[in-house]
Formats: C-alpha cells, structure tokens, sequence
C-alpha cells in the first residue's frame, strides 16, 4: 500500500484518478493533515518535524509500503522522518526537479506559497548536485493565487499562476518552468494548448511523476 501525505483534501482526487491512469490496482490511503502547512508558513518546516515524523509512524504501523509527500513545503521533512524510520518516503516534487535540471541549466521556480520557494529552489539544486550539472535557478512568488485558492476560486488561482508562466516563457531565459505545487498542476496543460509548446521552456508539473515514482517504491516493478 502507499500512503500519501496531503496538506489540502483538493489533492485527493487528484491521485486518485492518476492512480486509476498509470499504476491501477495499487492501493492508496490519504493522510490529509492541512495544520501541517499552516505551521510550516508561520514557522518554517522543521517546526512541524515531530508531527510530520507522528504521521509517517502511523503509516507505516497501517502497513504502508511506502509514502509520498504531496506538499512541497515540508517535503524534506518527510524525507528525513522517511529515513529515520526505515519507511521509502518520497517528496512529489522530486522527480519533477531532477528532469528540470536535465532540460537545461535555466530553471524558473513559480510558487503561490512563500515558504514553498526555499525548500524547492534547494531540491533543484540537489538534483543538478547529484547530477553533476550547474544550474541557475530563479524562485518566483505568484502573489495573490494562494488567496484565491483559499477562496475558493480555483481558476482565479490557475490564472495568475498562468500569467506568471506566459511571462517567464516570453523572457526567453528559461530552460525550464518549474510549478512548484500540486495545486497549480493544471497551468502545465495550459501552457501546452496555447502555442507555448513549441521551441520555448518545458513546463513541468508534480503530481504524474511524482506518483510513478512513488508506486515503483511502494508496487516494485508492477507499478514502473
């Protein structure tokens, strides 16, 4: 079994139907736990280390084979807590990281939550690390989208985050457009259907790479 660990409900649709796509028959259990990211904005993620580290125990006592962290704030946290506990835990956002890097050495980070820009700006360039490459990264803060997402007003949120893509792409300084959340996924597709698809920045997303990673982990080569 996997086990995911959410810090919005919105997210589990979201895995569910990717799920249903790419690895069917694996099972799933969401851990949803939004305090978790509440926390980490006021205070930085290792404020929530323990209860992070509670979490992955209960997994892991509920017989998960392994657990994915769907938040990127508090993605190395889980990490961490993963390998102190002898449980695979893997960070959504780490497969799309390391295909950034391999698109080039220009990565634009575009993010609707502050406290999500350290954490992947640092995971970039632990993959371009392990990789052996040099890259520059830019972290950008689309500012008004969380409000909107909390509000809410989900197109309003995807919008902005859009906007903000169609921007970096038109600089034609990028290699790659990194979105940093699940939650802003979506802006991927966009960007593909409007003629930004051909010749400029790849933009990528979390959730479809992140999950395949996850269910290897967890399902071994049945799931690859």
């Amino acid at each position: 079994m996997l086990t995911l660990l959410h810090t919005s409900p919105v997210h589990v649709p979201v895995f569910d139907a990717l799920r249903d796509e790419d690895a069917p028959g694996l099972p799933l259990r969401h851990l949803v736990r939004p305090e978790l990211l509440a926390r980490a904005r006021e205070s930085g993620p290792d404020a929530v280390a323990e209860e992070v580290a509670e979490a992955l125990a209960e997994a892991a006592g509920d017989g998960a084979a392994a657990l994915l962290c769907t938040c990127s704030t508090i993605g190395a946290v889980a990490e961490a807590a993963g390998a102190a506990l002898g449980l695979p835990v893997l960070r959504v956002d780490r497969p799309m990281a390391a295909a950034a890097v391999a698109a080039g050495t220009r990565v634009t980070i575009l993010a609707t939550v502050e406290s999500t820009l350290t954490p992947t700006a640092e995971l970039i360039a632990a993959e371009a690390d392990r990789a052996g490459r040099t890259v520059r990264v830019r972290a950008e803060f689309v500012p008004g989208a969380m409000d909107r997402f909390e509000a809410g007003d989900m197109e309003g949120c995807l919008a902005a985050v859009a906007a903000a893509a169609r921007r970096v792409r038109d600089a034609g300084d990028s290699d790659a457009i990194v979105l940093a959340q699940v939650s802003i996924a979506a802006v991927a597709d966009r960007l593909a259907t409007d003629g930004a698809a051909g010749g400029g920045p790849v933009v990528l997303s979390s959730p479809r790479p992140g999950l395949r990673a996850a269910a290897r982990l967890a399902g071994g080569p049945a799931y690859a």
